[in-house]
């Protein structure tokens, strides 16, 4: 009897680059709290959130995963309107900041974690470029304020590390803990047709 693996997220993007691995799985959303704790460091944060939420399901096997975009030490979640995430792309603006990402894999005897760091640089806004942005609608719901796989993208100079952990799911390290717990990849055309 084959191992059921269930996304413990409710983000279309995290679906997306799941299925890329060829495998068959079922989206669940967790309600769990993602407030961040005082003087939480990014990367404990991140990995918490992501066990919480494989936690808060259950199933054969539980991925959860938690991103968040982290500048001067101050992490950004999700913009709570227009106003904070205008706010939030003038202080990414022409910066480096990181992009830090935790996977937990959850079966009934383990517990598997990883945390995924990537440095992404943004280009210098300006008025118009940050108006337009806005209006396009993308950064409600996106870790400091950007989809990469979106418009975004245009707001991105550079990228050292894993481009899928920007845009919320490390691949080979998913991958990777998915198979130490027993899930068979694979690449099968009719896969998960989104």
């Amino acid at each position: 009897m084959s191992m059921q693996l269930v996304l413990a997220s409710g983000s279309p993007r995290r679906k997306e680059l799941l299925a890329y691995l060829g495998v068959d799985f079922v989206v669940r959303i967790p309600q769990v709290d993602e407030s961040v704790r005082s003087r939480e460091i990014p990367e404990l944060y991140v990995q918490r959130v992501a066990s919480a939420k494989a936690a808060a399901i259950g199933g054969d096997v539980v991925l959860g995963a938690d991103t968040c975009v982290v500048l001067d030490g101050q992490i950004y979640g999700k913009p709570s309107d227009l106003e904070h995430a205008e706010a939030m792309l003038w202080e990414l603006s022409g910066k480096v900041h990181t992009v830090i990402t935790g996977i937990t894999v959850q079966t009934k005897d383990l517990l598997l974690c990883e945390v995924v760091t990537t440095r992404v640089e943004f280009v210098s806004l300006d008025q118009s470029l940050v108006d337009w942005y806005l209006n396009l609608d993308e950064s409600s719901d996106k870790a400091g304020a950007y989809a990469l796989q979106g418009a975004g993208s245009s707001l991105v100079k550079a990228i050292d590390g894993s481009h899928s952990n920007v845009i919320g799911l490390p691949l080979v390290e998913t991958a990777t803990l998915l198979t130490q717990a027993g899930v068979t990849l694979r690449s099968s055309p009719d896969s998960n047709k989104l």
